[in-house]
């Protein structure tokens, strides 16, 4: 009797179990009531026909593109050549090389500058493929399915990133003229490298946690480190070309003619010619995360190109007082890298972002009310793409209505390279700022010396730029 009971009561909970299961699908009375929509209007029909045969952002086009784009800017840094990042994830290094060739022509109004992003970009896959292996020795003692592990094997290497890598980057390995060494085929597209990279990094990876397993002294682990750099040096050498250690060169001005003697460098000397020493000093980073309490620091995990390096620790803070550091820097004609996430409401053949380009609300009958910080929470937004933002516009109440930036996608792409924004749209969707500390108040150099929140590297903000 007892027996019959036991197998009554696991019999009633595996039913209980699978209703409990089928409970969360889609059962026929739901059906029922999801697909009880009302007739469509003759409106609403043609609405669907034209949805069904036509691009949704041609029919969503709103307001703001029946109005031309902003044109004149009452603060506006000296412009520069535009550059192309072309098929590569290099907006961070684009954006950051602007500034720092900016406050060069800045400083010396008759010569002109552009810095090598191959040059640099070689030295950031070095240091990123350590970072991976590195990190892959740090957590060796872990299972390999744990989070954090796994967070190295699924992305061992990539070509995104911020203007910490900037800073540390120049800092340990210079700087060199694009014409000293110019871009490579792969350095423009960096999609084959990087796969074939990252396997390898795997590889190396599971021989290095084999290593640590079978108790493997340290030092030995980290020769065998040193043999793998070794030969991931020599493919980045055959992709981009060996950095070179010394070079021959004379300033050129803004049209290109000699504007200097011939010089030997090496690149950190022509780094500290062209004033770009003591970066880490030198810059405040904010943020704008309204999930997170303001005017404090946070630090997200992982997040840096070298082992030995920055993570992006930023003082958050809100739009306004970003808007203010933004408009202190460019008054004095200095241009900042900044970040947004570029591919919501841009119209991307005039080079313009407004939230009245589309208005995918009335299409769909419906609404987006999502705010900035719940499209954050929902992995609906985040920081995806940096460019240097050059300029902005006060109305007559001295509010900034339109901000111009100097993006990377080459002169073809929006207002000759450049994209315009409103406003409204830069509350929206900019998310990260770095300027000058010279321009920040005594109250935030002293709330960016507190020591800083962390974040964990799967935060849904920090997507690489």
């Amino acid at each position: 009797m007892k027996t019959r009971q036991i197998l009554c009561t696991v019999a009633l909970a595996a039913a209980m179990a699978a209703n409990a299961q089928n409970d969360g699908g889609i059962s026929q009375e739901m059906l029922k009531t999801i697909t009880a929509q009302p007739e469509q209007s003759q409106a609403q029909k043609a609405l669907t026909n034209a949805i069904q045969h036509n691009g949704i952002e041609l029919l969503a086009r709103g307001k703001a593109q029946l109005a031309p784009v902003p044109a004149t800017f009452s603060i506006e840094t000296k412009k520069q050549s535009i550059q192309n990042q072309k098929s590569s994830g290099r907006c961070w290094m684009f954006s950051g090389l602007n500034v720092l060739r900016g406050q060069f022509a800045a400083a010396n109004p008759d010569k002109a500058v552009v810095f090598s992003q191959d040059y640099l970009f070689f030295w950031d896959q070095l240091e990123k493929a350590n970072l991976m292996l590195q990190g892959i020795i740090d957590t060796g003692k872990k299972d390999i399915n744990d989070p954090e592990v796994q967070f190295f094997f699924a992305a061992p290497i990539n070509d995104g990133g911020t203007f910490c890598g900037v800073i540390d980057l120049v800092s340990k390995y210079g700087l060199v003229p694009q014409s000293v060494a110019p871009e490579t085929f792969s350095s423009e597209s960096t999609a084959q490298m990087r796969r074939i990279l990252s396997s390898k990094l795997r590889e190396y990876g599971l021989k290095l946690r084999k290593m640590l397993a079978e108790g493997k002294k340290a030092n030995a682990v980290k020769a065998e480190k040193t043999v793998m750099l070794k030969d991931i040096y020599r493919m980045l050498c055959m992709a981009y070309g060996e950095p070179v250690k010394e070079f021959k060169y004379a300033h050129v001005n803004a049209e290109g003619k000699v504007a200097g003697e011939e010089k030997t460098y090496t690149p950190l000397s022509f780094a500290e010619e062209c004033g770009a020493t003591n970066l880490a000093d030198k810059y405040l980073m904010v943020m704008n995360d309204p999930r997170n309490e303001y005017h404090k620091v946070y630090e997200i995990q992982y997040d840096r190109h070298t082992y030995d390096g920055h993570n992006w620790r930023y003082l958050n803070l809100p739009m306004e007082e970003i808007e203010q550091l933004a408009i202190a820097s460019l008054k004095d004609g200095q241009k900042m890298y900044s970040s947004y996430d570029t591919g919501k409401m841009l119209d991307r053949k005039r080079g313009f972002c407004s939230m009245q380009n589309f208005d995918y609300a009335n299409l769909f009958e419906t609404q987006f009310p999502m705010t900035k910080a719940e499209r954050l929470l929902t992995r609906d937004s985040g920081s995806t793409h940096a460019m240097t933002l050059t300029a902005v516009n006060l109305n007559a109440d001295n509010k900034p209505d339109a901000w111009k930036v100097e993006n990377s996608w080459g002169t073809e792409s929006g207002q000759k390279g450049y994209l315009i924004m409103t406003g409204e749209w830069f509350k929206e969707y900019m998310f990260r700022l770095v300027v000058d500390k010279k321009y920040a108040t005594k109250a935030q150099l002293k709330q960016a010396e507190a020591k800083p929140i962390p974040l964990k590297y799967d935060d849904a903000l920090f997507e690489d730029e």
